[in-house]
């Protein structure tokens, strides 16, 4: 059984760094994408982050600069965010894709099939 279990979430100021955690368990797969979301009231769910299976990474435009996504291992994914914003505040998910038959770049992943319960991260001026 798959599961994702999101850490690392707070309430910090303008300017602060929060740094997510991911612990993803019971997947296999050699080619594949993991992703964060986030979620805000009224508002669609967005990517924010994005790392596929040969390492390369995607990043939403507003988190240029700001936001890192990095994997430990195959059992962890990271996303720091750094010069946090208050429109950076929502749920932030991580999810991984189903297993891809071959390679899938992160700019381009889809179908995440397994996700976690989430994590909020809230941002004050």
């Amino acid at each position: 059984q798959v599961q994702l279990v999101e850490s690392g979430g707070g309430s910090v100021q303008a300017g602060g760094t929060l740094r997510l955690s991911c612990l993803v368990s019971g997947y296999s797969a050699t080619h594949y994408c993991m992703g964060w979301f986030r979620q805000t009231p009224g508002k669609e769910r967005e990517r924010v982050a994005a790392v596929d299976s040969g390492g390369e990474t995607w990043i939403v435009d507003s988190g240029w600069g700001r936001f890192s996504i990095s994997p430990r291992d195959k059992n962890f994914v990271d996303l720091e965010m750094n010069d946090l914003r208050p429109e950076d505040t929502g749920m932030y998910y991580c999810a991984v894709t189903r297993p891809y038959v071959s390679y899938v770049h992160a700019g381009v992943c889809s179908e995440f099939e397994y996700w976690g319960q989430g994590t909020q991260v809230t941002v004050s001026s």
